[in-house]
């Protein structure tokens, strides 16, 4: 075995690797989500990772890996459905990469595409019929996810003018949170969320431990997701992208625990966690272009204005049950417009991708180009959101029956609560 064999071996097995770190993610989501919501929907709300998943896994691998890296045009990928000529190894003198290795990079990227989709349901929490989930999630993991992935990864429009998303804040978080919003708009808000004055209610969520361990999965499960995007091991620049990412979420969390405190009077538990994730959301375009005391800002600024964001929407009378928007949109925007400030010269030139931020004498070219992607994408995924839910709602509808609402999804779609002994009443009898 000589070099290149043994760096080829050793970068396939980074990636795989990552791709088991972001696969992990989806516990880390059923945990959050189901902690944040009403023990009545915990089963269904932990429950539907494990559809999204699956049924991104078959569609990505069917259609949405074709769309967004195959060869194509500069909108979409036209080549390599169910990635054909899919092989095991490397052969020739092509680059070494694991990109070379069909198999790996496909199971890299379909757990971004999971991600993304678990975002996207996150705002129809506690009241979207299970029907719509899956229908929804077919189109967004055919159409919606991979075409903003090819626009920007794939050799698209974006990536032709240099766009600078290294792991995901635009193609991941902000797809995935705009797709929330569209829902969280079109499904209205929870039965008993707001009152006839329009004020909002505190709905909280059935167990806070769930939701900061789940936060911390997360955590974890993202050096996986950012660090391995580098998809290389050869000069450890992989960690350095881990310590801008950890730094970014260190200061999110103190962020939003000091917003949470001058707004609300109280260091709110599920804010750090939030502050923690908008910070990681932010950093993920990033990573790899900033310099550590940058990501400290980025994560910082994520952090806070996601707490701001969450209490104005809600008061607005936007009912997004676990600020998948904000926590995701707003902090996806932010992190995606900071190179534009903050991209590094030497990190710019060591990625080649892209131009330095405006703060170090690259002038407003980049942050045109982000601000552009910003916009492109959601309006895109906003159109094509909107169109397929509106049909949707018209024709099968998207809530359940405000009897099924009231009475919990885990027993109205599933037949079975998520803690029978303390919701169904055949367990509550006394002999």
């Amino acid at each position: 075995m000589d070099l290149k064999d043994i760096s080829y071996a050793l970068d396939s097995l980074w990636v795989i690797i990552a791709a088991i770190l972001v696969i992990a993610m989806q516990a880390g989501f059923a945990l959050l989500e189901a902690g944040s919501t009403r023990m009545k929907n915990s089963g269904h709300v932990a429950g539907k990772q494990i559809l999204s998943f699956g049924l991104v896994s078959l569609v990505f691998w069917a259609f949405g890996y074709a769309i967004t890296f195959g060869d194509g045009n500069a909108f979409m990928g036209l080549h390599g459905w169910f990635v054909s000529g899919i092989h095991g190894g490397h052969s020739g003198d092509i680059s070494f990469s694991p990109l070379d290795n069909g198999s790996i990079f496909l199971l890299f990227q379909t757990a971004f595409a999971a991600v993304s989709l678990a975002i996207a349901w996150g705002g129809f929490a506690e009241r979207a019929k299970l029907v719509v989930y899956v229908t929804f999630g077919i189109i967004f993991s055919i159409i919606i996810y991979p075409i903003v992935g090819h626009w920007i990864w794939g050799g698209g429009w974006l990536a032709e003018m240099g766009m600078q998303d290294f792991a995901g804040s635009t193609v991941v978080h902000l797809t995935g949170a705009i797709a929330a919003l569209i829902g969280t708009l079109l499904l209205g808000p929870r039965i008993g969320k707001f009152n006839k004055n329009k004020t909002p209610n505190v709905i909280p969520g059935h167990n806070q431990v769930y939701t900061v361990i789940g936060g911390i999965v997360l955590w974890i499960g993202w050096f996986g997701f950012n660090a391995g995007s580098t998809v290389s091991t050869a000069d450890g620049f992989f960690g350095y992208v881990a310590l801008t990412t950890n730094l970014a979420a260190a200061a999110g969390a103190l962020a939003a625990m000091i917003m949470a405190k001058i707004l609300g009077g109280k260091a709110d538990i599920s804010a750090m966690v939030n502050g923690v994730l908008a910070a990681l959301v932010a950093i993920t375009a990033s990573c790899a272009f900033v310099e550590a005391w940058a990501a400290v800002v980025i994560g910082a600024i994520a952090g806070g204005v996601t707490y701001w964001t969450s209490i104005y929407f809600e008061k607005k009378g936007l009912d997004d049950p676990v600020y998948a928007f904000s926590v995701h949109g707003i902090a996806g925007i932010i992190g995606t417009l900071s190179t534009g400030f903050f991209a590094s010269g030497r990190l710019v030139e060591y990625t080649g991708v892209g131009d330095k931020g405006l703060f170090y004498g690259g002038g407003f070219h980049q942050l045109g180009v982000q601000a552009l992607g910003v916009i492109a994408s959601g309006v895109f995924v906003a159109a094509i959101s909107f169109v397929v839910l509106f049909i949707l709602k018209k024709t099968i509808g998207l809530r359940v029956t405000p009897e099924e609402e009231i009475s919990g999804l885990d027993i109205s779609e599933h037949g079975t609560y998520g803690y029978p002994e303390h919701l169904d009443p055949q367990f509550m009898k006394v002999d």
